[in-house]
């Protein structure tokens, strides 16, 4: 049946939804029981026609994998456009060209055919243009040039490589063609030396065995403009990738090279022992096992495969993709970010100890397979280690079609998993407002779709920390709140007789903008917002700076001076508030001054608190 897995490093346990795709698509196309092992070298021959294997390997070192990915088989032709690649690195590209072409032969891979006007071989890709590149692998022994050989596989792949030594004698001992090959190239003057020493560099080179996962890492460093995902290491110059990639897309599906770029379109290479790698530039790579081969010499359950991944991701290489870039643009933690609710002591305290359970990703640019990869394997790497993610897409430009599939599915996910996803700002521009059905457009808790990050937070704070706290739900007495913390019970007394209990509907506004500022209120249950006036899109005033819960006071600037209002306080829910009129309060103040002044000396605290904690947001957010 074989096994599906995710991993950076080690293989890992099945992780979301493009992993759960890979696993399908391994299972629907297990059946398909089309096409003949290779039966020319009698090593081959031996293969399990069951085998069979799908990986994916991004340029950033993540791999999503099923089936039998790390069994070993013989690179054989797939080898082709690494030593190329040596080739023209180690000799630079004119002197290259001047031994092999790039022109497509539509022929077989084994075909006797050369350019008629310079005897070269038509393409490295075909035998003779291997064999060709093989002759300018450097060392002056068979041996040395072997192991140069093999280390630029090695160092592709990541992890040391053997040679099959059975599949390196069948070659030899089979490979009459290859052998009249080497011999008309060097009467042509196209390679120099031995024949029969190059050939066992070329039959060497046929025979490293690699894993399904090797040769995806391989073709992900030929995504990654020639640099190791994984290592690190340049391997090849851009440029020259760039010719790699050329030749891959015109000649390295043989005399199918033509169809495969037409329907599938993706830098690829076949070998006859099943394998194939096709390389989407600046995303990812993509290898195929399975040695039940078509007429062409190409793996049959490789190329459905190929077929769908393309299909399904719009990673054809003739519709364009803008640059990966960096799509998540910060991540931060509830402990660095806050929503502008304004909470009591208690809350603060309880959110203290539980924020670090909440994770805001901020996602920028443009949304495709390589981008939307990225953010649906971070979110799935952070699903162990918090409880509520937030996905900010303000500044997302666009999303195509796959994106928005992946994402849909990672929504689907999510509700099998420990975490709560919810998302941001979805800007219609983008194509992202189809994400609201995915997510859920109803209001929370049935839907996950906010209109800002604000919002989002609050939400995600009040599920934290709600079954914490004892008093929710129940109007606060005036003892109990923060304000009148220091007071005596004869103080609380005189404070009750002059408060007036005052309740709102939701949507009530309680103080408007430029109103004299006569009463501060303290809020026994339910929330309110402060909203600054400004005209929205839609004709509404919507700019809310603030929501201030149960417990804490609003309109308390009044106490020291009075004035007009700066802003309005509307009700977010039922509310039940006390209201104290400044002046009577004044007066009280005057027989008792400890009233006043300990009242005073809570809202200084409380509004030092609230600016420390601001500016500790701010230095999260300077980046």
């Amino acid at each position: 049946m074989g096994r599906v897995g995710w991993g950076v490093g080690e293989m890992a346990g099945v992780v979301g939804p493009i992993s759960d795709y890979v696993a399908e698509l391994f299972q629907r196309l297990r059946l398909v029981g089309e096409g003949d092992v290779a039966r020319y070298i009698p090593e081959l021959a031996k293969a399990d026609p069951s085998d069979f294997a799908i990986v994916v390997a991004t340029t950033d070192g993540g791999v999503y994998c099923a089936g039998d990915f790390d069994k070993t088989f013989t690179i054989q032709s797939i080898s082709k456009p690494f030593v190329f690649g040596h080739a023209l690195d180690t000799h630079g590209r004119e002197y290259v060209l001047s031994k092999v072409g790039v022109e497509p032969s539509g022929e077989a891979f084994n075909a006797i055919v050369f350019d008629e006007a310079t005897n070269r071989p038509l393409n490295p890709m075909v035998n003779s243009g291997a064999i060709a590149a093989a002759a300018l692998v450097p060392g002056t022994t068979v041996m040395e040039r072997q192991a140069r050989m093999l280390g630029v596989l090695e160092r592709f792949a990541g992890r040391p490589l053997t040679i099959d030594e059975a599949v390196f004698n069948s070659e030899k001992e089979t490979g009459h063609r290859n052998r009249a090959i080497a011999y008309m190239m060097l009467n042509s003057g196209m390679i120099s030396g031995s024949p029969e020493e190059i050939l066992d560099v070329y039959f060497a080179q046929c025979s490293v065995l690699v894993s399904c996962s090797d040769l995806a890492m391989m073709a992900a460093t030929l995504a990654n403009g020639g640099v190791q995902p994984r290592t690190g290491e340049r391997l090849l110059s851009s440029a020259h990738v760039r010719d790699v990639l050329t030749v891959m897309t015109t000649c390295g599906m043989y005399n199918y090279a033509g169809e495969w770029s037409y329907e599938i379109g993706m830098p690829a290479k076949s070998g006859v022992a099943g394998g194939i790698i096709a390389v989407v530039p600046g995303q990812l790579g993509i290898a195929i096992y399975s040695p039940l081969l078509d007429r062409f010499g190409n793996s049959v359950r490789g190329i459905l495969a190929c077929r769908e991944i393309s299909r399904d991701f719009h990673l054809h290489a003739f519709q364009v993709q803008p640059s990966l870039g960096a799509v998540i643009r910060r991540e931060l933690s509830g402990l660095e970010v806050r929503c502008k609710r304004i909470r009591p002591a208690w809350e603060r305290a309880a959110l203290d100890e539980r924020a670090g359970q909440i994770c805001v990703l901020e996602l920028q640019g443009a949304l495709f397979f390589g981008s939307a990869e990225r953010v649906i394997r971070r979110v799935t790497e952070l699903s162990d280690k918090v409880s509520f993610l937030v996905l900010d897409f303000h500044r997302v430009s666009s999303a195509d079609d796959a994106a928005i599939r992946l994402l849909a599915e990672l929504a689907e996910w999510a509700e099998g998993s420990s975490v709560r996803l919810v998302v941001a700002r979805l800007p219609a521009h983008a194509g992202l407002s189809a994400l609201s059905q995915a997510f859920g457009s109803a209001p929370p808790p049935d839907g996950r779709v906010f209109p800002d990050v604000d919002t989002a937070l609050e939400w995600c704070e009040t599920a934290l920390i709600g079954p914490h706290l004892s008093d929710a739900g129940h109007a606060l007495a005036l003892a109990a709140l923060d304000l009148f913390k220091g007071l005596s019970p004869a103080q609380i007394k005189v404070l009750e007789r002059a408060a007036t209990a005052m309740s709102y509907k939701t949507g009530d506004v309680i103080i408007r903008e430029g109103d004299s500022a006569r009463l501060f209120f303290v809020i026994a249950r339910g929330s309110v917002s402060v909203r600054l006036r400004g005209v929205s899109a839609e004709g509404r005033l919507t700019t809310r700076v603030a929501s201030i819960g149960q417990g804490m006071p609003f309109g308390e600037m009044a106490l020291f001076g009075g004035g007009k209002r700066s802003a309005d306080i509307v009700a977010e829910e039922p509310v039940i508030c006390y209201g104290f009129s400044v002046d009577e309060l004044r007066d009280l103040g005057r027989p008792d001054p400890d009233l006043l002044a300990t009242i005073l000396a809570n809202i200084t605290f409380d509004l030092s608190e609230r600016l420390r904690r601001a500016n500790e947001q701010i230095r999260a957010l300077e980046f």
